[in-house]
This record gives C-alpha cells, structure tokens and sequence, in this order.
C-alpha cells in the first residue's frame, strides 16, 4: 500500500507539473522565436537604410565592410541587390557577385516595394529566419537587402530552457516523492501493525495489538476496535476450548456408567427383553461416538497449525495392514493399486484419520467376497473404491453435512465421519470429492498437494484425531454414507 500511495502521489505531482511547464515551455519557445524574427526585421530594415544611402551615393566599395563587419558580429548572412536584382555584395566571401536574383519571390517582392520575413532553408539545409527589405527612399527603389539567420542559436536557447525545466521538475518530483513516501508510511503503519496483529490472531494468539497511537484518527480507531474485537473473540475460543476439554471429560464419565448399568441388567431382565436392552447399549455407544466426534470437530475448528510433508504410500500401507483383519472377518480383501505417490503437504496425523474414516465407511458397506481398493493416480490423487451399493447424486451432494444419513441406511454411523474427513483434507490443503465407481459402489477422490509445492498459509490442526485403529465389527468408529 505505502507503494500504491507513493505511485499516486507521483502521478498527481507529474500531471501538475506537466501542466505548467509543457505549456511554459512552449510559450518561451515561440517567445523566442518571435523575438529573433523582430529584432532580425529590425537589423534588415537598419542595414537596408544604411545600403540604400551607400548605392545612392555611389559608395559601392563600403557594402562589403557594412556587411560584412554586422556578419562577423551576428552570425547572419547578408546580400545586397542593385535594383535590378544584380548582387552588388555578399557578407560570404566565397560567394558570386554579379548574378541576378531577381527571380527569387522574396526578392522580387523586395523590387516592388513589399518586405518579406519568412522562416526558410538555406543552400546547407538549415533552417533560417530571412528577412529582405527594398532599400528605397520614398517610392524610388535602389536596392534591395537580404538577412538570413540561423535558428540554431534559438533552437539552444529553447533546448536550454527544456532543460532547465526538466531539471526543475525532477527537483520537484524528488521533494515530493521524499514527502509523499514519509506521509504513506505515516499512513500505512496502523495498517502494517494491523496486519501483523490479524496474522497472529489466525494462528491463535495476539501477543502484538495493532499500534493505536499513530497514523490517521479513523485507522487509530480501527486499530482500537480491532484489540477490542480480538480480545473479546480470544476470550471466547479459550471458553469454547475450555468447555470442549471439559464437556469430553464430563460426558464420557456419564455414558460409560450408563452402558455399565444397562449391562449390568442382564442377567435380571426377561430373556425376550435382551435384544432391547442389547438395542439401548448400543445406542449409548452411538450416543458416545456422537460427543466424541462433536467435540473432535469443535477442537480441530479451533486449533491450527501448517501442513507438513508426509509420505502417503507408506501411510497407505500401514493404515490397510492395520484394518486387514477386519476386512478378512468381512470377507472384504484390500488392494493397493497404482503408481507410488510419494510426498504430499498434509497436517500431522491427517492422513491416518483420513483413511481410517474412508476405509471404516467402506467396510460397513462392502458386501462379503468384494474388494475394497486404494488406487493412487498421477497428481497426488488418492481413490477409495468400494462395491457397496453406492449413492445417488443427492446423497453424494448433502454426504458432508454433519449428522446427515442416508434414508437407506441401516447402520449406527453417527453422521460425523465424512465431515471431520473434510476438515483434514481441507486443513491440509486439498479436496475431496464423491464420485460413482465403475459398476457399483462409491469412489471418494482425495487431492492433495505434492510435497514440492508450496504449504500454504496457516491452517486447522489435527493432533487430536489421532490415528484411529479399527475395533470390532460391532464397535467400529462410525462414518456414515
């Protein structure tokens, strides 16, 4: 921003400038123009005075000195004509006399009594002012004298000006520019604070307020009204993350004695209420999974930290040795397909979790004698391919909403496993995403980042999704589909 307002500032200054000192400039320019015109009319009318006097007299012999002596003081170019237009002297002493010039326009004018002042070129391609008056006395026309003067003198004296104005203008633009960046970081600085203070608010923790001291009335109270807003909210993740630590140790106390009492009960309840009571410990343990994942959830929401490499092909093949005997129980084998994927950015411990909720998912669904398959593809891409009985679009659309089910679901999932799955991936960098798989089943797609790209900024930890083992079929972690 300080560069923005600098820039800004620079260019304001520069259009003003342009506006003074390109029409200033343009001014003196045909100022001086004008001037050398005048005062060459002027010295053409005096020497053509003086001329005519000498031809009057017969004083041939002295136009070579007039001429002559006001060339060498000027720099001008000076021819004088008889009447007839015959050359009677020129200030150039390589040059002929005797010639006609009668037919020149200037010249002929000049005879008839009309002076000429013109801008020209002369035989060497310059551009010169000429001015040719008639020497004449009264009506009678004795001669005619011709001035010529370069424009390169006057051209020097308009560059020089150009100059002078250019080096006054950069002079300018270097005070301003000195004040303009003094006044932008003046300006920028509760702004610079600002942002520091909001990145360590993302990462958890305002150790360094916004200064509020300086800069502009509105962005001091901006920056006031930030410590205010960010100590308030700090206030408040502490509570939420108290309460969650808590709540997690108060509730779990609570349901275990409640599924011990309930089984307790069985060997004083009617054998026909068995698979009732057998119902109702089950749904304590789903009542349990539920606060677990609820409160995992609220931790990994407010907890953060940055993606690290890790290796997916060997987290891949430790996760399906942990979870084959199970799938063996189910009759569901396991298979690992693809080219190696090697290392991808995700935060530590979401792999693991990632693929314990996917497989624990597919198992539940996976008919006996069907394999389920984790096939890696070019681009860090992770598949989990299962043979269940699949989803439909809408069910594929609404499969991330906390605590949504399938109508056709017959399972105790509690409707957490795929959202907290799409928080790691999320927090890690990446997407996943819900397709149908060839034939039947489900293929959920994980795309993460390879591990030679950049780890991006800040985002939601997972330390407290540790790596999940699989259980027994009847107490296995619930995803749901």
């Amino acid at each position: 921003m300080t560069r923005r307002l600098l820039l800004s500032y620079l260019a304001l200054a520069l259009l003003v400038l342009a506006g003074l000192e390109i029409p200033l400039g343009y001014i003196y320019a045909r100022g001086e123009t004008s001037r050398a015109s005048q005062e060459v009319e002027r010295d053409a009318s005096m020497l053509a005075e003086v001329t005519e006097e000498d031809i009057e007299e017969g004083k041939l012999d002295e136009l070579p000195d007039v001429i002559g002596d006001y060339a060498k003081r000027t720099g001008g170019h000076v021819v004088v004509t008889d009447k007839q237009g015959i050359v009677l002297a020129d200030s150039d002493p390589a040059a002929r006399t005797g010639i006609s010039l009668a037919a020149q326009p200037d010249i002929a004018r000049a005879l008839t009594n009309q002076p000429t002042v013109t801008t020209t070129t002369d035989s060497a391609g310059r551009e010169v002012l000429s001015a040719t008056m008639p020497g004449a006395s009264g009506t009678t026309i004795r001669g005619v004298l011709r001035l010529t003067y370069p424009l390169d003198q006057v051209s020097t004296r308009v560059h020089r000006i150009w100059g002078a104005l250019a080096l006054a203008g950069a002079c300018v633009l270097a005070a301003v520019a000195l004040a303009a960046f003094t006044l932008a970081r003046w300006i920028t600085r509760p702004l610079r604070t600002l942002e520091a203070a909001t990145a360590q608010l993302a990462e958890g923790q305002l150790t360094s307020p916004p200064d509020a001291t300086a800069g502009p009335p509105e962005l001091r109270r901006l920056a006031t009204s930030f410590t205010h807003t960010a100590t308030r909210l700090q206030h408040l993740l502490k509570a939420q993350q108290a309460f969650a630590s808590e709540a997690s140790h108060q509730l779990k106390t609570p349901l275990t004695g409640l599924r011990l009492r309930l089984e307790n009960f069985e060997p004083y309840l009617d054998p026909r209420a068995h698979p009732s009571l057998e119902e109702a410990v089950g749904e304590v343990e789903r009542l349990g999974r539920m606060v677990q994942g609820l409160l995992a959830l609220a931790r990994l929401e407010n907890t953060a930290t940055t993606p690290e490499p890790a290796d997916l092909d060997t987290i891949v093949a430790d996760r399906v040795a942990m979870w084959e005997p199970l799938a063996a129980e189910q009759y569901v084998a396991l298979d690992i397909t693809g080219p190696p994927a090697g290392q991808v950015w995700a935060i530590p411990g979401a792999l693991e979790q990632i693929i314990d909720n996917l497989l624990a998912n597919a198992l539940r669904v996976s008919p006996p004698s069907t394999t389920i398959t984790l096939r890696r593809t070019p681009g860090t891409e992770l598949h989990v391919i299962d043979q269940g009985p699949g989803m439909n679009a809408a069910d594929r659309e609404r499969a991330f909403d906390r605590f949504w089910r399938s109508s056709d679901s017959h399972h105790d999932g509690t409707g957490l496993g795929l959202p907290i799955v799409r928080h790691l991936v999320d927090a890690s960098g990446g997407t996943i995403t819900l397709h149908p798989a060839p034939g039947t089943g489900l293929d959920a797609r994980i795309r993460l980042r390879p591990a030679t790209a950049h780890p991006g900024e800040v985002q939601p930890r997972a330390e407290d999704f540790g790596s999940r083992r699989p259980r027994s079929r009847r107490t296995q972690t619930a995803g749901r589909r």
